[in-house]
């Protein structure tokens, strides 16, 4: 068998190994092994997966990924997104659809130090849901509305899938951190008037709750200054050049645990608990990534990025076309698996053909971060959907029903950065000359 045979063959039974509920790292590990000792010995297998996985570990520039996370976890276990949410509240809660517009408003500045979908959409469903309830919200639409804010954090930064797509393609992490806040606060703001008009439809579906006074209003302000401090230092830093990404993390993350410490909000227990989610979250994203780079190394191996990327390009149709088509297979690998996992696995592939179409690598990211959003809520691997489920224990039919309309805006979006690529380059264009 030639190379190219060996590597569809591989790939065909990672899909299969996938099945099976392997951890996905550990099945992209042993396929590129089996894969890459097939071709050029056990020897030189033993080698590469050696190197691999302890240039990975050892990489400084993955120290990101902990920082970033352990920031979320400290905000989440501090009971920040819950002040954020309140302060949102009190604006806006007395208009129709108030308390669910609160949630876009309190989940979107709870991005500023947390890039987790999953762990923004149990915060929200823990904290807003019970208060919805409360004023006897639909069922509808607050699992729908705290299901779907979740996936703000795939290109709000600091997003996790940003960092990842910036380490896999080489591209500087702070523009695409800035390319994806414009496209990131519209569509808060597309979800916030589909919360709106629905309400305005059918007044049942979310009643009004009581308005808050100017001086309550001013004196729930100071949470949400403090974390808007941390992202401009975080994200501003990035963007001047006067810290590395990692650097960023660190300073965030110590300014975050300062804050909580101070104003007594996190105990040792909770400091603990923070420390062993991200601890035990960075380790499965970098197994993610050392596998996926073993598994790359096999797959460079087999010509598969090259031929793929000659295939595409060649292929009668518009270039934009083309896109399309990638990024349906990107929705669609996101159904079998994790949708994170499928892009580390699928970018390399299709990167170079993206470029070979003449498409902005920034640009790029940004649209497949927001297909990233859309799979992390479509069935039938739709997480921010299952974590909404376990926490709530409403049907599933339901929370999609809520799901429906939210999903809707994020394809909008997505439309929208086809026809206007500067909602996403912008940004970078104007701090990056």
């Amino acid at each position: 068998m030639n190379e190219i045979t060996v590597g569809i063959i591989a790939l065909a039974l990672l899909l299969l190994l996938f099945g099976t509920g392997i951890e996905l790292g550990f099945a992209m590990a042993l396929v590129g092994f089996a894969g890459f000792a097939y071709l050029n010995g056990i020897p030189s297998a033993m080698n590469l997966i050696g190197r691999d996985i302890y240039d990975v570990i050892t990489n400084y520039g993955y120290t990101v990924f902990p920082l970033f996370i352990l920031m979320g976890q400290i905000g989440f276990n501090a009971g920040i997104a819950a002040r954020l949410y309140g302060a949102a509240n009190k604006f806006v809660g007395h208009i129709p659809g108030g308390l669910a517009m609160a949630t876009v408003m309190g989940a979107t500045a709870f991005k500023a130090i947390c890039g987790s979908s999953a762990a923004t959409s149990a915060t929200f469903a823990s904290v807003a849901i019970p208060e919805m309830d409360r004023y006897n919200y639909d069922r509808r639409l607050s699992t729908g509305i705290v299901a779907t804010v979740g996936t703000l954090g795939c290109i709000i930064p600091p997003s996790v899938v940003l960092i990842i797509f910036g380490i896999l393609t080489e591209q500087s992490i702070g523009q695409l951190f800035m390319a994806g806040i414009i496209p990131g606060l519209m569509i808060a703001l597309f979800f916030i008037g589909i919360i709106y008009g629905w309400a305005k439809i059918n007044p049942l579906l979310a009643p009004m709750s009581a308005r808050s006074t100017w001086k309550e209003r001013i004196r729930s302000l100071p949470d949400v200054a403090w974390i808007g401090l941390v992202f401009i230092v975080v994200v501003g830093g990035i963007m001047q050049g006067f810290f590395t990404p990692s650097e960023a993390g660190a300073i965030g993350t110590f300014a975050v645990l300062v804050l909580v410490v101070v104003k007594g909000d996190l105990n040792f227990r909770g400091y603990v608990k923070s420390m062993t989610e991200a601890l035990r979250t960075a380790g499965m994203l970098l197994m993610l990534i050392a596998g996926s780079t073993i598994l790359g190394h096999f797959i460079a191996v087999t010509n598969i990025p090259q031929n793929a990327a000659d295939w595409i390009v060649g292929l009668p149709l518009n270039r934009y076309v083309i896109l399309l088509l990638i990024c349906f297979i990107y929705l669609l690998g996101g159904s079998f698996i994790d949708d994170l996992a499928f892009m580390i696995l699928a970018t390399p592939i299709f990167y170079p053909a993206v470029l070979k179409l003449g498409f902005n690598p920034l640009w790029f990211g940004i649209v497949i971060g927001v297909v990233v959003m859309i799979g992390v809520v479509i069935p039938p691997v739709a997480v921010c959907v299952f974590v909404v489920k376990n926490i709530t224990k409403e049907p599933m039919g339901r929370i999609y029903k809520g799901v429906t309309p939210f999903l809707i805006a994020l394809c909008v979006m997505w439309g929208l950065l086809f026809a206007f690529p500067q909602l996403a380059l912008w940004l970078p264009s104007m701090f990056y000359k």
